[in-house]
């Protein structure tokens, strides 16, 4: 259970607490937790301020109320009507928000509870874990409204899920189960809807305390980044970051506790 919060804070759309060491942000736009812009503006800047908080080691992402997040505020749409750059303008600065939050070098694990459609799936598929309640409905029902997932979902997606599904999944625009999302790849874990949040507390709790925030901070970007490069730059970049580690007090700490048969105390340094 979530024990009471150590620090709290709150934006218009988006809450925010802390307790031990880990960072909880809830979007609060009732009724479904559109994606206005005004949403996605509060939830970068959010990120942000935890990206630099030394306090913070790990953050769950998450929706108020029954749905995680229904997509994108449609009605701010009807206003780029006819104007191509606009339209453009609206995704990419959505994506770049997106892509911020993946490249953190602290892990974003999202609980899906409800719905993660449209933007609310391309948000949640950003994020470094998933987590989804089983009967939670997942999908891109975009081309149903005439578009295209626009904030990185016909990109991630397909990374996820490989070609074939995400092409059915886009054309076909049928939300999956969050049993089924599990099946296919596309998030870690699904679980009983009453277990949700139990299960996302306790995978960030075990980060916070029981790993190097430098060491995963080195694996994210191993991983992040290497997905952009060929084999061989991955492996290059993976040498120089494990490399560095060797000068880490964290790295000193975990070898002479595994020697010593003892527990690591990591001071994240």
């Amino acid at each position: 259970m979530v024990t009471p919060s150590q620090s709290e804070a709150a934006y218009q759309y988006v809450k925010l607490r802390t307790d031990k060491r880990v960072a909880y942000v809830t979007i609060h736009r009732p009724p479904v937790n559109a994606l206005s812009t005004a949403v996605i503006a509060e939830l970068a800047a959010c990120m942000e301020r935890l990206a630099v908080d030394t306090e913070v080691k790990a953050i769950v992402l998450t929706g108020e109320g029954k749905l995680f997040v229904a997509g994108a505020d449609i009605k701010e749409f009807s206003g780029a009507f006819g104007d191509k750059e606009q339209g453009s303008l609206m995704a990419l600065s959505a994506s770049q928000t997106f892509q911020r939050i993946a490249a953190m070098t602290k892990p974003v694990i999202c609980a899906i509870n409800g719905g993660a459609l449209g933007g609310g799936l391309e948000l949640a598929m950003c994020c470094h874990l998933r987590i989804a309640a089983n009967d939670a409905q997942l999908g891109l029902p975009e081309l149903k409204l005439g578009l295209i997932p626009g904030y990185g979902g016909t990109q991630r997606l397909a990374r996820l899920v490989g070609q074939a599904k995400a092409v059915e999944m886009i054309l076909m625009s049928r939300p999956i189960t969050g049993k089924e999302a599990e099946r296919i790849g596309l998030v870690n874990r699904a679980v009983p809807a009453d277990e949700l949040q139990s299960t996302a507390v306790q995978w960030a709790e075990y980060i916070a305390s029981e790993r190097s925030s430098v060491s995963v901070a080195a694996a994210l970007k191993a991983i992040s980044r290497g997905l952009d490069v060929t084999l061989e730059e991955g492996l290059q970049l993976e040498a120089e970051l494990f490399g560095e580690l060797f000068v880490s007090e964290d790295m000193r700490e975990g070898v002479t506790a595994f020697v010593e048969k003892r527990k690591a105390g990591f001071r994240d340094r």
